[in-house]
């Protein structure tokens, strides 16, 4: 019997979400696919700062994503894909990224249909998602969404390789 997937809610990353996002974020198990190592509080701060300028150009970006009761668990979103030298170049990423205490949970895959939904009205029509090839909980995410692995890029700076999954809206 499949569990229900758990209710989540979205909101435009505030200034104060930097916060949040560096301490959800500050586990190097988190981390293991995003450099290895906790970003520092300016990263975060950007990367608010830079989803807010998303958000008011383009309708979409990488949310901060509460529970139930209002507690910051991680991000989700879209965004487009933010190198020109590497990857799905000119395409609208979809990704997500919680705290380690919410894993395995439900909440990825219920925040990345959201994404889907909100990408969708905002007339995406086809969104990506680059997922490192040992992250199983990622491509599982993927695989739920009814996404397929369109191709693969080394990752130089590791040696792993990137799946990139294509889902048409």
């Amino acid at each position: 019997m499949t569990q229900p997937l758990p209710v989540v809610q979205l909101h435009v990353p505030t200034e104060e979400d930097a916060l949040h996002w560096h301490r959800v974020f500050n586990d190097p198990e988190v981390m293991e696919f995003h450099g290895g190592v906790s970003a520092e509080m300016s990263v975060y701060e950007e990367l608010t700062a830079r989803q807010r300028r998303h958000d008011a150009e383009r309708g979409f970006c990488f949310w901060t994503m509460t529970d139930d009761d209002g507690e910051v668990i991680g991000f989700t979103g879209a965004q487009p894909w933010p190198h020109e030298t590497f990857g799905p170049v000119g395409e609208i990423e979809i990704g997500w990224r919680l705290g380690r205490t919410h894993w395995g949970r439900g909440y990825a895959t219920a925040a990345a249909r959201a994404t889907l939904e909100r990408v969708r009205a905002a007339g995406v029509g086809r969104v990506v998602a680059m997922v490192n090839s040992r992250n199983a909980r990622s491509v599982a995410v993927t695989r739920r969404l009814g996404m397929e692995l369109a191709e693969t890029y080394p990752i130089a700076s590791t040696g792993d390789t990137a799946y990139c999954f294509r889902l048409e809206l």
